[in-house]
């Protein structure tokens, strides 16, 4: 997918490059695949056709039903309608929701919104180490609570979290309270099998992670939670009444594309994001002063770490200078401090030198030695604070 050697782009969690196998599938559905969905004609059916074909590559990546995939515009749709969909029917019998202090903006805030509403929110902070204490989480779970969120994977340092266990005792301690999963990260990085995942009521994934455009993704709702979930959305029948609007056809095939091919090259695409992990680690470990934050155990894909000397958003233009393109953290933060970082008990000093860099398969052992000398120069030569 690269097209230029001197460009290093290594802020895949932000967003990955559109596979040019993606594009042209795409383009083709533009072409061919105009109709509605939703109409009764010949082209129509096709159109069908090619949507619920897209919706299967889709749910065989998480070993989930067909009829359990919705389309979506984005993660950040999927989670708001996971969560106010699931929230706000079951106030007739409880108000608390139970959620972690590192959430993606698309959870945290409408858990927030929710708070404005009347519902008592419960953020359990992260250990110093980026992970969740799944223990922590459940003594705040009562047969009050209406909700759980917490993403499989942190977006800004890469800590995965036992979504599996935390699920399973959630439903133990209160059967009807919701579980939802971000899994926007997680998606083509880890193995996600809903078989094996039986408490998670609903989960996201979104395209432009994954190699497909910005503006398609999926949510994951278990069938026999369907009735349970009220969209907060008005308008058409479309995705079985879960979302209305028709349905962006081209993309959600270009969506099922990138998903099978994520899948098939999952393992190899795992075992070079760990190889120029592991290179990076070293790097930086021979330079003064940092501070990495991802564990260990993180995935691969996503390294956080803090100079602890340069402030992020200089850092950043100085690698932007030189065609090295990383972040301070979530690009739908835009610059705003790491509440992340913030939320493991850094220091002020940290969180404001903050770095993030996230690999993809494309990537190479030239972007990493690129990265390095570009931060040891930047390390000498711009101001610290």
């Amino acid at each position: 997918m690269r097209t230029d050697p001197a460009l290093h782009y290594l802020d895949n969690a932000a967003t990955t490059l559109v596979d040019p196998a993606v594009a042209d599938a795409i383009h083709k559905a533009l072409l061919t695949q105009w109709a509605n969905p939703s109409s009764l004609y010949d082209p129509a059916v096709m159109a069908e056709r090619s949507l619920n074909a897209a919706r299967a590559r889709v749910a065989r990546t998480l070993n989930a039903g067909v009829k359990e995939i919705y389309f979506t515009g984005c993660g950040s749709e999927g989670n708001n309608l996971a969560i106010l969909g699931a929230a706000l029917p079951r106030r007739a019998w409880g108000s608390k929701v139970v959620t972690t202090g590192f959430e993606h903006p698309s959870v945290q805030r409408p858990i927030r919104a929710l708070r404005d509403r009347g519902f008592t929110v419960v953020e359990v902070a992260p250990g110093t180490d980026g992970r969740l204490n799944v223990d922590d989480l459940l003594d705040q779970v009562d047969r009050n609570t209406v909700l759980v969120a917490c993403m499989a994977v942190n977006n800004e340092t890469g800590a995965v979290q036992d979504i599996a266990r935390l699920a399973r005792e959630v439903k133990a301690k209160n059967s009807r309270t919701a579980v939802h999963i971000d899994a926007v990260q997680a998606w083509l990085r880890l193995p996600l099998d809903m078989k094996k995942l039986p408490g998670v009521d609903t989960l996201t994934v979104s395209g432009h992670k994954v190699h497909a455009p910005k503006g398609i993704g999926a949510l994951y709702l278990c069938e026999n939670q369907r009735q349970h979930l009220q969209p907060p959305y008005l308008g058409g029948h479309q995705e079985r009444g879960i979302r209305p609007g028709t349905e962006n056809v081209p993309y959600a095939v270009g969506l099922g594309l990138a998903a099978e091919q994520g899948a098939r090259r999952m393992r190899s695409a795992a075992g070079r994001a760990a190889a120029l992990n592991a290179r990076l680690r070293a790097g930086l470990a021979a330079l003064p002063g940092i501070t990495v934050h991802s564990p260990a155990d993180a995935v691969a894909e996503v390294l956080n770490f803090s100079t602890n000397c340069v402030n992020s958003q200089t850092m950043i233009s100085y690698l932007n200078d030189r065609q090295i393109y990383v972040s301070g953290g979530s690009a739908c933060d835009k610059g705003e401090p790491s509440h992340t970082l913030q939320a493991m008990g850094c220091d002020e000093r940290a969180v404001a030198t903050a770095l993030r860099v996230s690999f993809c398969a494309d990537n190479d052992e030239a972007d990493v030695d690129a990265l390095l000398t570009a931060l040891e120069a930047g390390l000498r030569e711009l101001q610290h604070i």
